[in-house]
């Protein structure tokens, strides 16, 4: 009688892992303004790294309703995943060891060219996008500037559509294989327009061609009963969803990126 054939295992997703594995705390990332702690997921026998933020560990808010942030941060992802950009690391809302929170993969980043810098003078050099002066100690100023980069473009299209709030330096990412995400997407999709991104440096110009046919793509998928729209409804409130579709309706009828409004501060402050 031979022996019977051995089946090898089935690979495990990463929203599966993120969603379904055993998640065990390793420690607190305490630079993190609401309670972001670092964990371990595993499930049949897969591993991987990860940041879980609970709900209960959110502070309150004026402008978003309270234990919302993680449910927005899921949503950035799946808009994120519907440009087919890729720009935020997966992302699972679940319940976890202090209850119900998002779970995102852990990303290494590598060293990559600069992102963002401080030079002199009043006009950004080649390669680079001016974003605004900047105070540098001893009654000096600088201009801070941001790279012209085609992944950093493409974050600043997003985060129109998703009204990022807080786009900070920090939340960029380069990763493996020339890659970068951005992270901290808990104050996003506000009905009312809070872009607040060091990204500036595109205000007014035109969209590029691969950004329009992107939008036109969330158009569609954002209409009532779209994939898009269908799985943003659990996560956010329906005026929201209402807002983000406008957002990409708008930008779209412009054709260029978004500028400051006036109204609300443009650059988010620690910027980095």
């Amino acid at each position: 009688m031979s022996a019977p054939e051995r089946i090898p295992p089935r690979s495990v997703t990463t929203a599966e892992l993120l969603a379904e594995g055993e998640l065990t705390v390793r420690g607190r990332i305490r630079e993190a303004s609401n309670a972001a702690l670092y964990c371990t997921v595993s499930h049949d026998g897969q591993e991987a790294t990860c940041v879980y933020k609970p709900v209960a560990g959110e502070r309150p808010l004026w402008d978003f309703p309270d234990g919302t942030l993680a449910q927005r941060e899921v949503a950035a992802y799946e808009v994120s995943e519907a440009t087919g950009w890729g720009l935020v690391p997966p992302t699972v809302l679940r319940d976890g060891p202090y209850g119900e929170g998002m779970c995102q993969l852990w990303v290494e980043t590598v060293p990559d060219h600069e992102l963002l810098a401080l030079v002199e003078g009043e006009e950004p050099g080649p390669g680079w996008k001016a974003i605004g002066l900047a105070e540098v100690g001893d009654d000096r100023t600088a201009l801070l500037v941001h790279a012209d980069d085609e992944r950093l473009r493409r974050l600043a299209v997003l985060d129109a559509v998703i009204n990022n709030a807080d786009r900070k330096g920090g939340h960029l990412l380069p990763a493996a294989e020339g890659r970068l995400y951005g992270i901290d997407h808990g104050v996003t999709f506000n009905v009312e327009n809070k872009l607040r991104t060091l990204l500036w440096g595109w205000a007014g110009e035109p969209l590029t061609g691969e950004a329009v046919e992107v939008l036109k793509g969330l158009k569609e998928a954002l209409e009532e009963g779209g994939d898009l729209a269908t799985r943003l409804a659990s996560l956010i409130s329906p005026a929201e969803v209402r807002a983000t579709r406008m957002r990409v309706e708008a930008l779209l009828e412009s054709g260029r990126h978004p500028e400051p409004s006036g109204e609300w501060p443009a650059i988010p402050w620690p910027p980095v």
